[in-house]
């Protein structure tokens, strides 16, 4: 569990985060049609990311029962994602639309999102104290949490080194992990995480096959 603005908050294996006083499941990250995105610039990624982050999702989803399905942003993977969405797949995310209030965050691939996708569409959204957004600010007393970054973190134990998708926090913000198939990953100790957390006196929750890890920064392998 993950204490943020005195409210409870629970990882799941996914990467998607549930808040049990709004009964809203938040994920960042989706990236949807990254693969076909690529593969028009000559870059062949598997072709069913979209797929693949659609079984999750549903399946995080039948779990958890959320009323609200919050996405943090970069949910389409460009402005033209929705053109090339198979129609099966469009269907399923209405579907989810339907089962949920459903709330999409613009990010900074998705400034505009496919027409007829269903849900809300905000620039952020506030959870009583906490703002959440796509793009984590630099610390100035607000309480948020947002994506972008997609972090990941490594320990070493044994002689052994593991790394994993991570959320990332310390007692003012989260990052979330992207919660995407082939979005890839930022180690939380990258300098790009120096201006979210300048003291790097933060927590990462790694994500195990079985269980959640927190560890501090200190113990993190680079």
């Amino acid at each position: 569990m993950i204490k943020l603005a005195g409210m409870a908050l629970i990882p799941d294996l996914s990467g998607a985060l549930y808040v049990p006083d709004y009964e809203a499941l938040l994920v960042a990250d989706l990236h949807f049609e990254k693969g076909s995105s690529f593969a028009a610039r000559g870059i062949h990624l598997p072709p069913l990311d979209t797929r693949a982050t659609l079984d999750a999702l549903e399946a995080v989803i039948a779990a958890r029962k959320p009323r609200k399905l919050i996405a943090l942003g970069d949910s389409f993977h460009d402005t033209r994602a929705g053109e090339r969405l198979d129609p099966a797949d469009m269907a399923r995310i209405r579907t989810l639309c339907d089962l949920c209030d459903m709330i999409w965050l613009t990010g900074n691939h998705d400034r505009e999102l496919p027409t007829g996708v269903g849900g809300n569409i905000a620039a952020q959204l506030s959870l009583g104290p906490i703002t959440l957004r796509h793009i984590p600010t630099a610390p100035d007393g607000t309480m948020e949490i947002a994506g972008h970054l997609h972090p990941v973190a490594s320990i070493t134990r044994h002689g052994r080194r593991v790394r994993a998708r991570c959320f990332v926090g310390d007692e003012t913000r989260l990052v979330m992990p992207a919660f995407g198939a082939f979005t890839g990953g930022l180690h939380v100790l990258d300098p790009a995480f120096a201006a979210i957390f300048p003291k790097a006196h933060f927590t990462a929750w790694m994500i195990g096959p079985r269980a959640v890890h927190a560890f501090p920064a200190s113990a993190l392998s680079p």
